[in-house]
């Protein structure tokens, strides 16, 4: 086995062991030597204890995706041993503790062992450093057996540990000491190694929560309420760290508002009562949140008022798996709320489009005076993934969309606030304090009038439905477009995908491209769907509709809201909490595609095209 820049590494630790630092670590310093990596945690819900693993793919072509199969594990939790071994392929490489030797049922394994714990015990008399060096030590060994460049290493934990420089020389000497050691007992490099390139120039390695928290920050946010829970908790964070930095006044004090809810209903009300006197707010949640706040969404939906929420989405129901990744949401979000209520949805497939489509949702929100769900997951949220910079067009301006000032106000004899004068369904709203006996207006949950006075006219609050369905249609004009890559002009076969599937589904396709199954595939970023989805339905005749839940959510929503036929669509599901890997994709559109005989037929029917 010999492999340059194209390979997995995998660390199986134990959560609450102050692994995770170790492996970014690793990761950050493999991206600095110009590498593509796909970095990984999977870790349990629990505080410490329960067995936890971090998956670093090397891609030489730049693949975003996992690939399946690890050709380097470092095994340092003896209960998934077991486990850890059966993930390696053949030639690959086991590296474990061998402080207590153990034997390995597998021959066409490499085992390399290192006494990391003794190594531990004589270096440090702390207990809680000989448990945190451990993981250094292992990284240590991997810069020599992977032919990594220490200095870009040494560098990483410089920065790492800025402004705590006291913490810098104990993790460089412990980086050291498993170096050292594998230099003296191993044969360095193996053939696995890296070799610095060029292939993450340019780019930036960030979570999409922490770019959705930048987002915020630029889409001039100054309200934040929130209640933790887990995957969606970095986003406030990372917002609330930035504030600190760039949000102040002159005299230093700050000029946004982040609040720390009892609980996720109090915190959407916050939002809704600070978009209501004019601010930018929003607020940060996944599944069981979403769930609760659904009577609040319906209020914000029918009162018109506009806020984002961003639901980082996990695996349900109930709690679930609170740490894994999930698309479970979408029926729940599409339709939040009781009665006839639909929602605008954002589909952000990388970090640079969480900041991207966030400032786009700050935009929407108000423009079309409606709550914005950004639907980000767990994958997106909190994995580190490599991507283009984040851009920012300093003559971008916010778009508040229709605010009668106190002139505008002046002008006219009647204020409506609910009042349709342009034909489009959206009307004009205006802010507590505009004006000193113009435009104040009830807001209120129940049936309005144009002129937002309570009624029980039926035909009149079916007046004010078919506005808001009007203007719910025409919204989707203002969304941002699906991104339609097409393989081949006459192919009969689609894809139809979302969110951080998009790596998986980009490397599948061109894998089964390689075997003559040609797809065209369409990447949704927004519902309601735009035109371009019923054309590209009406352009093939299979679909396949690759999607991280149980209940094929978004083929329901496209069959209900697109209008494509069932026949059409063939669920591709995922619902075991992990992030795709291409093969696992392919591996399901090649079964299809051999079994079903209408796919075939579509097949024969593209190249009879060609």
């Amino acid at each position: 086995m010999k492999k340059i820049n194209d390979f997995v590494v995998k660390f199986a630790n134990v959560n609450g062991s102050g692994s995770a630092s170790a492996n970014l670590l690793f990761a950050k310093a493999l991206f600095r030597m110009g590498l593509s990596v796909v970095p990984k945690n999977v870790f349990p819900s629990n505080i410490q204890g329960l067995p936890t693993w971090y998956e670093v793919r090397v891609s030489q072509s730049g693949r975003g995706a996992r690939r399946g199969g690890v050709d380097v594990m470092v095994a340092m939790n003896p209960q998934t041993y077991a486990q850890d071994l059966a993930d390696i392929v053949p030639g690959g490489y086991m590296i474990y503790d061998s402080s207590l030797p153990r034997p390995f049922p597998r021959e066409d394994v490499n085992v390399l062992g290192i006494p990391i714990a003794r190594m531990c015990a004589d270096a440090y008399v702390s207990p809680r450093e000989r448990q945190l060096f451990k993981n250094v030590v292992y990284v240590g060994a991997l810069t020599a057996l992977l032919d990594m460049d220490f200095k870009v290493v040494k560098q990483t934990v410089r920065d790492r540990f800025k402004g705590n420089a006291k913490l810098v020389d104990p993790n460089v000497e412990a980086l050291k000491m498993g170096r050292e050691f594998a230099r003296r007992n191993f044969t360095c490099p193996l053939p696995i190694k890296v070799k610095k390139v060029k292939a993450a120039k340019d780019r930036i390695m960030i979570t999409g929560n922490e770019a959705a928290g930048l987002g915020c920050l630029y889409a001039g946010a100054s309200v934040a309420a929130w209640y933790p829970i887990t995957p969606s908790t970095s986003l406030v964070e990372a917002f609330e760290r930035h504030a600190k930095k760039f949000r102040l006044r002159e005299d230093g004090t700050s000029n946004v508002a982040i609040v720390q809810a009892e609980d996720e209903l109090a915190a959407i009300g916050i939002v809704i009562g600070a978009a209501w006197n004019g601010a930018r707010s929003f607020t940060s949640t996944s599944g069981p949140g979403i769930s609760l706040m659904g009577e609040f969404l319906g209020l914000a939906y029918f009162a018109e008022v506009p806020f984002v929420l961003f639901d980082v989405q996990r695996g349900g129901p109930s709690t679930g798996m609170p740490t894994r990744t999930q698309q479970s949401d979408i029926t729940t979000c599409a339709y939040a709320s009781h009665g006839d209520t639909k929602q605008v949805l954002l589909f952000p497939g990388d970090p640079k489009e969480c900041f991207d489509l966030t400032v786009d949702a700050f935009d929407l929100a108000e423009r079309l005076q409606t709550p914005v769900i950004v639907m980000s997951d767990l994958d997106i949220g909190m994995n580190e993934w490599v991507c283009d910079p984040l851009e920012w067009d300093d003559n971008r301006k916010h778009d508040r969309g229709k605010v009668m000032d106190a002139d505008m106000l002046d002008r006219v004899k009647n204020f409506g606030r609910y009042w349709d004068v342009d034909g489009d369904g959206i009307t004009y709203r205006t802010l507590p304090g505009t004006h000193p006996t113009k435009g104040a207006f009830f807001t209120r949950g129940s049936s309005h009038d144009a002129f937002a006075a309570y009624t029980e006219d039926g035909q009149v609050n079916a007046e004010n439905m078919d506005r808001l369905t009007r203007k719910f249609e025409m919204a989707a004009n203002r969304l941002p477009k699906p991104v339609i890559r097409k393989t081949s002009r006459t192919s009969k076969l689609g894809i139809i995908n979302f969110g951080s599937t998009e790596p998986a589904v980009r490397e599948a396709c061109d894998l089964l491209s390689r075997e003559g199954y040609k797809l065209n595939t369409m990447r949704l970023r927004a519902f309601p769907f735009g035109k371009e989805v019923a054309k590209f339905a009406s352009q093939h005749e299979r679909i396949f509709v690759v999607e991280q839940n149980r209940d094929a959510q978004m083929r329901s929503l496209l069959i209900n809201e697109a209008g494509i036929s069932p026949e059409k669509l063939v669920s591709v599901l995922d619902y075991e909490g992990m992030p795709l890997t291409a093969g696992w994709v392919k591996r399901k559109i090649e079964a299809v595609i051999e079994s079903d005989k209408s796919v075939a037929q579509a097949m024969q029917l593209s190249a009879q095209a060609m």
